[in-house]
């Protein structure tokens, strides 16, 4: 992945990302990323673990990971989340993460994506700790 003209930021390496695969995989991550700046405008976009975009607010939200066969997006705290939809459909059997298989040709329900994006970013804001007062 070479990325020109400037520095290598996250959000430019998730860029070349999208454009380095060519395939639905690179289709669906794009949309995913849409889906998930439209539901918080303020999301913050890193880039991991040798090659995984990530996006945080207030602590990380989700990643967005691409295999063969999928575009997985894992919730870090998936598994403290209500999912009325059913979006979850993967790493359904651990006690923190969850996660969203996406195919080729599926579908996204983006109304209850954002939803679930913005209850990932309230879990992360309230489980901030509180700053304390240093009277002495």
């Amino acid at each position: 992945m070479k990325i020109s003209d400037g520095e290598a930021t996250p959000s430019r390496l998730i860029d070349a990302k999208i454009e380095e695969l060519r395939d639905w995989r690179g289709e669906m991550l794009a949309r995913v990323r849409s889906v998930i700046r439209q539901a918080v405008p303020e999301v913050v976009e890193e880039w991991k673990w040798r090659g995984v975009p990530v996006w945080s607010h207030g602590g990380i939200i989700c990643t967005g990971e691409t295999y063969k066969s999928v575009v997985k997006m894992t919730f870090a705290k998936g598994a403290s989340l209500e999912d009325p939809s059913g979006l979850f459909n993967a790493s359904l059997e651990g006690n923190t993460r969850r996660a969203i298989d996406l195919h080729e040709g599926e579908e996204i329900d983006e109304e209850a994506l954002k939803a679930l994006i913005r209850a990932a970013v309230a879990l992360n804001i309230s489980k901030k700790p509180v700053a304390r007062s240093s009277r002495s």
